[in-house]
């Protein structure tokens, strides 16, 4: 189960995109909403999840995604549990995803330290600070288990490296015609 937590703030097209995608490689996903069962992005789309933080079964959980948006960050620190769930997919060296701000929640927690990463170019100087080794020249990049994209406009990509994680080549292939995507320089 692939479960992408979304409090109010989120941006939405860091979480619809993989959403959409995933599902399009038949990937099961879950949104979990950690401020409410509805859940308001930051430009005014509003989106009923599936179930709240406490319905969240860790042993199902194949991949924990975390869209970016300012407030929408502020929010995930904010929610009981989210920290604890972030920490327990690290150490259980289970797949996190992370795009735009959100890596900083990552560097904040102390999960970025001498790892690969990339955020939105504002939010650069608190993963310096954490320790991560910042990746300036992707737009997605990985360390480990931990997957990090740098903004809105890379959410295609995102996602379809998260795919490539959870699936194989081949599953993203098949998703990346479908959607005629062209810039697989991106996805390597």
């Amino acid at each position: 189960m692939t479960y992408i937590l979304l409090a109010d703030g989120f941006e939405e097209i860091e979480a619809i995109a993989p959403i959409d995608l995933l599902r399009r490689a038949s990937i099961d996903v879950t949104l979990v909403g950690v401020t409410g069962k509805s859940v308001t992005g930051a430009n005014g789309i509003t989106v009923q999840t599936d179930c709240t933080m406490s319905e969240v079964v860790f042993e199902q959980l194949e991949m924990l995604i975390l869209p970016g948006g300012g407030r929408g960050v502020d929010n995930l620190r904010a929610a009981v549990g989210v920290r604890e769930l972030v920490e327990q997919t690290v150490k259980a060296n289970k797949l996190l995803a992370a795009i735009c701000a959100a890596p900083t929640l990552l560097a904040e927690w102390g999960l970025l330290e001498g790892k690969r990463a990339v955020c939105y170019p504002a939010c650069e100087a608190s993963l310096e600070q954490s320790g991560a080794r910042l990746w300036r020249d992707e737009k997605v990049t990985h360390d480990g288990n931990i997957i990090t994209g740098t903004a809105a406009g890379s959410a295609i990509p995102f996602a379809l490296k998260l795919i490539t994680f959870l699936r194989g080549w081949d599953a993203t292939e098949r998703v990346r015609r479908a959607i005629d995507y062209h810039d697989a320089k991106s996805l390597t």
